[in-house]
């Protein structure tokens, strides 16, 4: 996919290419475009992996024109709002739906303040973060609990990015913070 698009309007069963896997592969590499499927695949567990490879909607053939425009203009208003399933650094995926952190075929869950952290994190890679912005965002502003808790979760994020191989790394920069790291 080349240039700039306002939306995608896929069909799951293309000739020479599946457009699950093509919706798949766009939202790896990071490319957060508003994408709806018309398709002739009814079932619901269809309409679920539809959704689940990261599509906005989802409409069965055969279907009316005017719900077809209308679902696609309201795709199109939820653009600025859309945010991505899937976060990517580095072929690094942190799949926001299921809490996973996946490189190449392994994959890690993390638990609910592991997933923050590293959220926030791969929002914002290769920049430093400080422990007070994990601290605020994760536990609020009036938080009674200790900083270490960063650096534990941290810890714990780093064994699993161990476990999976993944090629990035979490660097702790002394009276700055946290940064997410290519590991060349």
């Amino acid at each position: 996919m080349t240039g700039e698009y306002d939306g995608l309007v896929l069909d799951i069963m293309m000739p020479g290419a599946d457009g699950l896997e093509i919706l798949k592969k766009l939202r790896q590499a990071g490319i957060t475009t508003p994408a709806l499927f018309l398709t002739a695949r009814t079932e619901v567990y269809q309409r679920v992996e539809g959704l689940d490879a990261g599509a906005d909607d989802y409409l069965s053939k055969p279907f009316s024109t005017p719900e077809l425009l209308a679902r696609v203009r309201a795709m199109l208003r939820r653009k600025d709002n859309f945010t991505p399933d899937i976060l990517t650094f580095h072929d690094t995926v942190l799949n926001r739906s299921t809490y996973e952190l996946i490189f190449e075929e392994s994959a890690q869950i993390l638990s609910g303040k592991e997933f923050q952290v590293m959220e926030v994190l791969m929002q914002k890679p290769g920049v430093i973060v400080p422990t007070e912005e994990f601290m605020t965002h994760i536990w609020g502003w009036n938080t009674s609990v200790d900083t270490s808790v960063v650096w534990v979760h941290i810890s714990n994020i780093r064994r699993k990015i161990e476990k999976i191989k993944a090629p990035v790394r979490i660097r702790f920069i002394r009276n700055a913070g946290y940064v997410l790291e290519a590991d060349v």
